[in-house]
């Protein structure tokens, strides 16, 4: 899932940008509502978390400015105003909903989730399966062969973007931009080295590698049981 936070205040904003990026979202932030808006409609986000009071432009007219260019993307409000006033403002602004600060995080990983799915008018599935390998993508749990995969968070994003790719060969570009949410740069080994742990983790019991490199190309999942 591929998120924008809009929020001024840089500690609420790095604690939720740190939390989606731990469950595998790729984020992107901006600490104003001009930024904020020229960000939205530039880049093909899943869903955004937008906060009301912002410099430059507050939440909601980025909101309605969103909607009266016809961007429909999913947004949630977060804001510390917490009267049914505010909340009906948030709500016909164009938000799609309301969370109160403070907050769980939990809840608002849930309501993103929610939001998502509702626009994408699909139901998401809750596991993906390949060969004898299932990831649970509620509880973010990996098993293969019914044996529990002892997996880091971004080891499972890592996972569960080959799985939703499978049959394809992923390359270390597509995979710096998707999982790390980072521009591509040569010099580092940060695929290469996270890859191997989570080979190691998925392979070592048992006889068939789930994981193919491509030798100049990428990598694939094995999809034959």
């Amino acid at each position: 899932m591929h998120v924008l936070v809009v929020e001024d205040d840089r500690k609420i904003s790095d604690f939720i940008v740190q939390g989606l990026r731990q469950e595998g979202c790729v984020v992107d932030s901006a600490d104003n509502g001009i930024d904020g808006f020229q960000m939205a409609m530039a880049d093909g986000y899943d869903a955004a978390v937008v906060d009301v009071m912002l410099p430059r432009m507050n939440g909601l007219d980025l909101i309605q400015d969103l909607r009266r260019e016809g961007n429909l993307m999913p947004v949630l409000i977060l804001s510390a105003r917490n009267s049914v006033d505010d909340r009906i403002k948030g709500l016909q602004a164009g938000g799609d909903d309301y969370l109160v600060k403070p907050f769980s995080f939990a809840e608002l990983i849930a309501r993103l989730q929610a939001l998502v799915r509702r626009a994408t008018a699909t139901a998401e599935p809750t596991t993906l399966t390949v060969a004898d390998l299932t990831l649970d993508l509620i509880r973010r749990t990996a098993t293969r062969s019914g044996q529990l995969i002892d997996l880091q968070p971004r080891e499972f994003a890592l996972l569960e973007y080959l799985v939703r790719n499978r049959g394809k060969i992923v390359s270390k570009t597509m995979i710096m931009d998707q999982v790390w949410g980072y521009d591509f740069d040569p010099s580092t080994n940060v695929v290469e080295s996270r890859m191997s742990r989570l080979r190691d983790k998925l392979d070592r019991d048992f006889d068939t590698p789930m994981i193919r490199t491509i030798r100049g190309a990428g990598y694939v999942i094995r999809t034959e049981s």
